[in-house]
This record gives C-alpha cells, structure tokens and sequence, in this order.
C-alpha cells in the first residue's frame, strides 16, 4: 500500500539544465520506516495530514492581525509612540503570513484541493516577495539539496559572506558575526524591490538558471509587485507624507527580514548542521535523501508553543525537510516519531533547547567561518 505522505513537488526543468548531483538509494530503510510510522500516527489518531480546522481557524487570526495592524498604523495612529508598536505588530504579522499561510500552501500542505494550495501561496506576493520565484529558490534547490554549496541558494549570498565551509573566505569576512546581523533587516525590503526584479529578468538565482514567468505567471509576479507596493507605499502616501512613509516602511520590512533570516539560519547555519559536499567529481552525494535532511537541519525551542504558533512549526525544521507536505500542526507530534526513528537507525538528530541558544550557535558559526584558521568541522 502506498504511503500517505508525500515529498514536496516537483517542478519542471529549468530551460538550461544544472548539473545535479544524485542520491543514492535508501538502503537502510530509514525513509520507509519514517513514512510507516507517521501514516500509524495519522491512522491512529483520525487526523487528516491537511485541511486541518485548525490550520483554517489560525489563517483568520493571522489575516485580521494583518488587516487591524495596517489599518490602524495607516490611517488611526496620530503619534510616533502609537505607530512604533503598530509597525511592529504589522511586520510580525507579515512574517505570520509567510511562515504559516504561504509557506504551508506553497509546499502543498495546506490542503489535498490545489486551488487552496495556489491561494494560500499567493499571500507571498501580497506581502511583497514572488511566489513563482520561492518555489525555484525554496522547494527545488533549498529543500533538495539543503547546506550544499552550489546547490542550496539560500546559503549563498555573494560575498557578502561566508556560510558554508566550501566558500572563499575573504578579508572582512572576520566581522560578519558582527554587521550581518544589520544586513538581516535589508532582506525583505531588497526582496521586494530590487531582487525578485534581477531574478526574473536574468532568468536566474545564483548560480542556478531558472525559466522566467510566462503568461499567468508573469502576470502574477507583476500583480503582485504592483499590489504590494501600493499597500506599503503608495496608499500610505496619500494620507502621510512620503519621508514618514518610507521610514515605516523600512521599519517594518527590517523586522521583517530580521525574523525570517534569523529562522532560517538557526536551522542550517549553525554549527551542529553539517555542509556535505558531492562525490564523484559532483555527480552524487554521499548519503541518501532522507539521513541528508536530518543530518544539515537543526531544530529549536520545540517546547515552546508560541514559537511554533508565531512560526509556523519552523522551529521543527528536520521535520519540514522530511515532511514538507505535511501541515505544521503535526510537527510537535511528528517530531517525536522522527527523533525515535533516528535514533533506531543511528542518525544523529539535533536541537536546541532554546530560541537563545541557537542564536548563540549561528553567532558562533559566523565568527568561527570568519576567522582565518582552520576551517570549523
């Protein structure tokens, strides 16, 4: 009988080919006995993988935290000291969007109907980024190929810096642990006016070529560029002056960046996660799919309920990587089979007890990346 739980979808070949490594064949069994005994979990219980009310019920919390804070912050907040929190409840509420509502439909583990999927993905493009450009950078290089150089574009950012062992280290790169942090809060905002423009028109992210939208797609990119600009820049504008406006604005978008890196970080860039490089002259790597996703993914703060709230199960991270299609309401629970699991098969499986202590680990990272000595293990 075929498992109940799928992987994340694939998606069409780029229209110039990258060379992919391969992984080689499961032969342990650990991703079979992974899928048995999260399909025993949702058997035994009764509880559907997607189309939870509970996923559905935490969508309309999450849109009218969205909708209350922009509208209070635009056109209700008379003072600096009453927009200042507003502005921080709207960029946390963008980042509520992101982490539950797009990424879950974007994975398709929202529902089993694909319209809903579709819908929920697209919040991305009304929070200001792409959601045909996150499926290229996120679903296929991120989530296949996870802390491998070349391959995963989330851990290549330039010479920005250095976050894989595999990557030259240049001069200044001995204080990123100390200006990254900054450049964090730069992300969402050169996302959403610069970034996603570059990709689409060079067809490519990193190192990566990627075919650019094409008719509903391209209409959706623009659509969406247009609508969310105009909702944090355009419409403010006619009530405020345009300095105000676009202070606010790169208020709201540095919280913003700053919540959605540091998340992803935690759970690859930090130094309990390993950088596995490819075989064979890059044509396969060394461990199968499954041991890969555990062994570069670290999850943390899984006791804390409004983390997972706020985050959308991402401080469960090994099993978003394992399950990507799975809704991240059964993370909690899914993260004790998992962790079971590997330690049955001797697979090491990590986490940090606390928000805090992973904060300190990617701090750790970077510096030691930084650093002229030996490269860290």
């Amino acid at each position: 009988m075929p498992s109940r739980i799928d992987r994340a979808p694939t998606l069409s070949a780029p229209a110039v080919a990258d060379p992919r490594p391969k992984f080689p064949k499961d032969e342990a069994g650990f991703m079979t006995e992974l899928r048995r005994r999260a399909d025993a979990y949702f058997a035994e219980t009764g509880r559907s993988e997607r189309d939870c009310w509970r996923m559905y019920l935490k969508t309309a919390v999450i849109l009218a935290w969205l909708a209350t804070s922009y509208a209070l912050l635009v056109f209700a907040a008379p003072t600096v000291w009453l927009a200042a929190p507003l502005s921080i409840s709207l960029a946390f509420a963008i980042s509520a969007v992101g982490f539950s509502i797009q990424h879950d439909g974007g994975h398709h583990a929202y529902s089993r109907f694909a319209w809903v999927n579709r819908l929920a993905a697209l919040s991305l493009d009304l929070i200001g980024a792409s959601s045909y450009l996150w499926r290229w950078k996120h679903v296929v290089y991120h989530h296949t190929y996870p802390n491998v150089d070349g391959q995963d574009t989330d851990i290549d950012v330039g010479f920005v810096a250095r976050l894989a062992p595999q990557q030259r280290r240049r001069w200044f790169h001995r204080w990123q642990h100390l200006y990254l942090w900054p450049l964090y809060g730069l992300t969402a905002s050169v996302w959403h006016l610069y970034g996603d423009f570059r990709d689409v028109i060079t067809g490519q992210i990193g190192a990566h070529r990627i075919p650019r939208p094409k008719g509903w797609d391209l209409v959706v990119f623009l659509v969406g560029k247009l609508v969310s600009i105009g909702l944090l820049l355009g419409v403010p504008m006619c009530v405020h002056s345009w300095w105000v406006v676009f202070t606010f604005y790169m208020v709201v978008t540095a919280v913003v960046g700053v919540v959605l890196t540091v998340v992803f970080q935690l759970a690859h860039c930090v130094g309990e996660a390993e950088f596995p490089e490819p075989i064979d002259g890059g044509r396969r790597m060394e461990g199968a799919w499954a041991v890969h996703q555990v062994r570069t993914t670290v999850d943390f703060a899984r006791q804390s309920r409004v983390l997972c709230w706020l985050l959308g199960g991402l401080n469960f991270q090994v099993v978003h990587h394992l399950f990507p299609r799975v809704c991240h309401i059964h993370y909690p629970a899914l993260s004790r089979i998992v962790e079971a699991t590997c330690r049955d098969f001797g697979v090491r499986y990590s986490a940090h007890q606390t928000f805090l202590a992973g904060i300190v680990s990617h701090f750790r990272w970077l510096r030691d990346l930084g650093r002229p000595q030996a490269i860290p293990t």
